[in-house]
C-alpha cells in the first residue's frame, strides 16, 4: 500500500513525550504499515478498525492527532461514512486535529472533508515523506492550539464563583470538573438581596470551545439581570430563553436548574429546565427529586415554565448535578447511576456542603477510573 519509501530523519518527541496518533482503517495491512511508519519516527500509534472504535478511543483517551480513513466496509467509494465520522467527532467534543485518508480521493471529497473539520488530506497509496510532513505540521499547530486552550481554561475557571456570601440557614458549595480543557457545564451563585440567593446549574449541548462559549453566554444572560428580576425565576428564565434562542444555532440548547432561596423563610422557589432532577436528602434520609418543570432553554422561540417551591429544613441537603455524574463510566458499559449517587450522599450526610460536593466527585472519579467523557458538576446546599 505504501508506494514511496524514503529515509526520513527522526524528530524529537513533542514536549518530552511521544506524539500520540490514533489511526483508523478497516484494512489490517494499512494499520500495520502506518504503525511501523510512525514508530520509526518515535511516535506512538494506537490503531482501530472502525468508526465506532475510533469514537470510543477518542472519548476515553487523549491524542495529538487522528488519522482516519474516509471509506469503510459499508461504502468503499463515496467517503460518506468517513464524513459522518468527522461530524461525530465534533459532536463529542474532539479537540485533536484530524487528517483523513482515502484510496478514492477527489478534489471535491477533500474539500468536503475539510469543510467538515479535517485539517488535511492524504490519498492512498501514500508517500511516507508527505505523511510525516503533515504530522509534523499539525503537531506544531496543535501545540499552539493547546497553549490557547490552556488560556481559555484559565479564563473559564475564573467565570465560576470563588467567593460565597455567608447565610444564616444554609451553607453551599459547587465544583466543576471539565472532561476536556474547557467544557459546557455552568454553575453560579447569584446575590439577589440580603435575604435571597440564586443557585444555577446548567449543561450546554456540545463539548469543547463551542460549548464553553455558549456557557459564557448563558452566564452573561443571568448576571446581566437586575437583582430584583431574579426574584421571579419563571419571568427571568423567559428572558434568558429568548436571548439564548436568538443568539445560538438551532441545534444548540441548554438544560438548567435555577432556584432562589430565601434565608428568612427557608423556602426555595425553582424552575427545572429539563435538567436531571436534583436530589433533596431530608434529615430523615428520605430522598425527594425536584423533577423538570419546563423544556430546555434555547430550543424553542415560544417557551414557558412552571415554578415549584419547597422548604429546606435543618439537616436537609439539596444536591444539584449534571448528567456527567450519573452517566460517568457509560463508555465502559456501566454508568455510575443514581443509586450510587444516593449512596455517596447518604455516606456524607450531615457534613458541610463542600464535603458533600467533594464526596460525590471523588466517588464518580473512582468509579470511572479518572476517565471522563462529559463534564462533572455538583452544587450542594445544606440546611443548618
Amino acid at each position: 500500500m505504501v508506494m514511496t519509501v524514503v529515509d526520513l530523519p527522526r524528530v524529537a518527541p513533542v514536549e518530552n513525550r511521544p506524539l500520540r496518533v490514533l489511526v483508523c482503517d478497516d484494512q489490517a495491512d494499512v494499520l500495520e504499515a502506518m504503525r511501523l511508519l510512525l514508530k520509526g519516527q518515535g511516535y506512538q500509534a494506537v490503531t482501530v478498525d472502525s468508526p465506532r472504535a475510533l469514537l470510543r478511543e477518542a472519548r476515553s483517551d487523549a491524542f495529538d492527532l487522528i488519522l482516519a480513513d474516509l471509506n469503510y466496509t459499508r461504502d468503499t467509494t463515496s467517503g460518506e461514512e468517513g464524513l459522518d465520522l468527522l461530524a461525530s467527532l465534533e459532536a463529542q467534543g474532539n479537540t485533536a486535529p484530524v487528517v483523513v485518508m482515502t484510496a478514492w480521493g477527489s478534489v471535491d471529497l477533500a474539500v468536503e472533508a475539510m469543510r467538515r473539520g479535517a485539517c488535511d488530506f492524504i490519498q492512498k497509496p501514500w508517500d511516507n515523506a508527505r505523511v510525516i510532513s503533515i504530522i509534523r505540521k499539525q503537531s506544531d499547530v496543535d501545540r499552539r492550539r493547546k497553549s490557547e486552550l490552556e488560556i481559555a481554561a484559565n479564563v473559564q475557571q475564573k467565570l465560576f464563583p470563588h467567593n460565597s456570601r455567608q447565610l444564616q440557614t444554609v451553607d453551599y458549595a459547587g465544583h466543576c470538573v471539565a472532561a476536556r480543557e474547557v467544557g459546557g457545564d455552568y454553575y453560579d451563585f447569584l446575590d439577589i438581596s440580603n435575604e435571597a440567593l440564586g443557585f444555577v446549574l446548567g449543561d450546554v449541548s456540545g463539548k469543547g470551545i463551542p460549548a464553553a462559549l455558549l456557557m459564557a453566554n448563558l452566564q452573561a444572560c443571568f448576571r446581566s439581570q437586575p437583582p430584583g428580576a431574579l426574584l421571579q425565576p419563571a419571568r427571568v428564565l423567559e428572558t434568558v430563553n429568548r436571548h439564548f434562542y436568538d443568539s445560538t444555532a438551532a441545534e444548540r440548547f441548554a438544560t438548567l436548574f435555577f432556584g432562589v432561596y430565601n434565608d428568612r423563610t427557608r423556602r426555595l422557589r425553582y424552575v427545572n429546565c429539563a435538567q436531571v432532577a436534583p436530589l433533596l436528602v431530608r434529615a430523615s434520609g428520605q430522598i425527594e427529586r425536584l423533577e423538570p418543570t419546563a423544556t430546555m432553554l434555547g430550543a424553542f422561540a415560544r417557551w414557558s415554565c412552571t415554578e415549584e417551591e419547597t422548604a429546606l429544613l435543618p439537616g436537609d441537603a439539596l444536591v444539584i448535578y449534571s448528567d456527567g455524574v450519573t452517566e460517568a463510566g457509560i463508555d465502559g458499559g456501566e454508568e455510575f447511576g443514581e443509586e450510587r449517587l444516593v449512596r455517596a450522599l447518604l455516606e456524607s450526610h450531615g457534613q458541610p456542603a463542600a464535603s458533600l460536593v467533594q464526596g460525590v466527585i471523588e466517588a464518580v472519579t473512582g468509579f470511572s477510573d479518572g476517565q471522563r467523557s462529559d463534564d462533572v458538576t455538583v452544587v450542594a446546599v445544606r440546611a443548618l
